[in-house]
């Protein structure tokens, strides 16, 4: 039997990991802020913790799995947070999307406790994850990777080993969430198009699909979309963030991004007309609305 995994976030792709652990023979023990999500996990197999200090204490290696850079330091430096509980040489797996600066200062802090970070941004959503197929992109020294390497090939089928420097593996999500989000600012606008033209959205995403215009998350979202079907798998919420994260260090670096630009912009433009909370999908609902 492996030893305890600690899960800090069980949201959509931490519960799908905790039950890929789960299924395939790991133990779980998982802390998460909201009671139904604790519920389910305990339903699903997992042990609870009511703290990220208490489950630190039974785990040797912790998988953050927050939304953002603010409650990753919360969870793991905070009241009550891992890092004072995690046992020395202890590892954290931080699966977040995060600027590069941001990882690199959680890494140092790891570091100063006697702990070992490895920057572990992940992609592919919710059923990948379930399925172990999900990409992980991976930032570390090679022996800490080495020691992970069970739980790494459990959770992920489609590695990438960046390089040995934080925030390399930020860097590279980044980059692919600020495509994703071109891609599919581009998809939305495109099928509300054809819908003002008169077209058959479905039927115009059936050639795109097989043609020089396709790309994979436009597939994934427009379908449901297109469906009506905003459930949220990625909320929009996150794609404003993401590419947010890419445009500021794209003008660290003085880059130009001007289609990164406007697609944040229009994920910008769909939180702030309601749609945060709703599937990133949501984006071709506001583009089918009339502008004033």
């Amino acid at each position: 039997m492996n030893t305890t995994v600690g899960l800090i976030g069980a949201g959509n792709m931490g519960f799908a990991m905790m039950q890929r652990l789960l299924d395939q023979g790991w133990a779980v023990a998982v802390c998460d802020i909201d009671p139904a999500v604790q519920r389910h996990a305990l339903a699903a197999g997992a042990t609870l913790a009511e703290s990220p200090a208490d489950l630190a204490r039974d785990a040797e290696l912790l998988i953050v799995a927050v939304v953002d850079a603010a409650q990753s330091e919360a969870v793991l430096f905070g009241e009550h947070g891992a890092a004072s509980q995690l046992p020395k040489g202890g590892t954290v797996l931080l699966c977040p999307t995060l600027g590069p600066d941001q990882v690199e200062s959680i890494t140092a802090r790891l570091a100063t406790a006697g702990l070992h970070c490895i920057d572990s941004p992940m992609s592919g959503g919710p059923a990948r994850a379930r399925s172990g197929e999900m990409s992980l992109m991976l930032a570390a020294p090679a022996a800490v990777l080495a020691r992970q390497e069970a739980l790494l090939s459990v959770l992920s089928s489609k590695r990438f080993v960046i390089s040995e420097r934080p925030g390399d593996a930020a860097r590279t999500k980044l980059v692919n969430n600020l495509l994703a989000a071109i891609n599919l600012a581009g998809a939305a606008e495109v099928l509300a198009l054809a819908e003002r033209l008169g077209l058959d959205g479905g039927q115009t995403l059936d050639v795109i699909e097989q043609s020089s215009g396709q790309s994979w998350i436009g597939s994934d979202r427009m379908r449901r979309a297109l469906a009506g079907d905003l459930a949220p798998r990625a909320h929009t919420s996150l794609l404003r963030k993401d590419s947010a994260l890419a445009l500021r260090a794209a003008q660290l670096q003085g880059f130009d991004a001007p289609l990164g630009a406007q697609a944040a912009a229009l994920f910008e433009r769909a939180c702030q007309e309601g749609l945060a909370g709703l599937d990133d999908g949501s984006l071709l609902d506001l583009l089918r609305r009339p502008r004033p």
